[in-house]
């Protein structure tokens, strides 16, 4: 990204992050989705970088970042992955710091605000629930938008071989599908994500079966402890509760007592096909 430096950080034993830095002020980590890359922040992070220290890092098992061997649960849970971007924001200076994540970087930002509440001042998501109500929402037919969740669920062999067979192709079908404005996604930008994953099929997967598994566990703890969101949460989201019957709001909220809610018309994309909706979203949380 234009006027960004980079960095490699280790944040855990033989596990280094890439992340993209620049400006000047109190920080913002960004942490992009599937299937993408830290590039996906591109227009947003350069609008925050005015007024703002913004870190942009490519997760655990993805871009340019390490993409150690899935040898247990732990290697790609959000708990970890959690732990990465927590330990990469302190040796970069930073002991607290605001938080936006879109898709599974959404889940990784949620996990990090539960687990470290007092490095996370600021909460944003893009576009998911909490890992235990995406599960509970899905059920019948309905659940066939989600087919690369159960796909990536199994254990590991053959999710792997299928995907890596076709990888461009298995890939590019959620790039294509998800984004309402093309444009928003140019050819280049879309052939480095291609590049990024193809590069990543076992550790994108890993991420996935961890969020099957050992994330439930994790977000069953913490509902039974009755464990929530301390810091101001914004939540950006398509009306997903419309087409599967059930209601965002309500359940973001027994998860953020401090919530404010904004369903977007744009798609799945909204970085891209709508940044500065997304920057004024932002902002708007950081004064509260």
């Amino acid at each position: 990204m234009n006027n960004f430096s980079s960095h490699r950080v280790r944040v855990a034993e033989g596990v280094e992050l890439h992340a993209s830095v620049a400006g000047d002020g109190s920080p913002i980590v960004l942490l992009h989705g599937f299937p993408q890359t830290h590039l996906m922040w591109r227009h947003v992070a350069a609008d925050l970088a005015a007024d703002h220290t913004v870190i942009c890092p490519d997760l655990r098992g993805y871009g340019a970042s390490d993409k150690p061997a899935e040898t247990s649960p732990d290697t790609y849970s959000k708990r970890t992955m959690a732990a990465d971007i927590v330990a990469l924001a302190r040796e970069l200076g930073h002991e607290r710091f605001a938080l936006v994540g879109h898709d599974r970087g959404a889940l990784v930002a949620i996990r990090a605000a539960m687990d470290h509440p007092s490095a996370v001042t600021h909460l944003a998501s893009l576009d998911v629930l909490p890992t235990l109500d995406m599960w509970d929402v899905m059920h019948g037919t309905s659940a066939a938008v989600g087919f690369h969740l159960y796909l990536m669920a199994q254990p590991p062999g053959l999710p792997e071989q299928m995907i890596a067979a076709n990888a461009d192709a298995f890939f590019g079908y959620f790039l294509d599908l998800w984004v309402n404005d093309p444009a928003a996604i140019p050819p280049a930008v879309r052939a480095e994500y291609l590049a990024a994953c193809r590069a990543a099929v076992p550790s994108i997967v890993a991420d996935y079966r961890a969020s099957a598994g050992i994330d439930v566990e994790h977000d069953m703890a913490d509902r039974d402890a009755g464990r929530t969101l301390a810091m101001p949460v914004t939540v950006l989201q398509q009306d997903w509760g419309a087409a599967l019957g059930f209601d965002a709001a309500g359940l973001w909220r027994a998860w953020a007592p401090d919530l404010r809610h904004i369903p977007v018309t744009c798609g799945h994309f909204m970085a891209e096909e709508s940044p500065a909706e997304v920057t004024k979203a932002i902002r708007d949380l950081l004064t509260r």
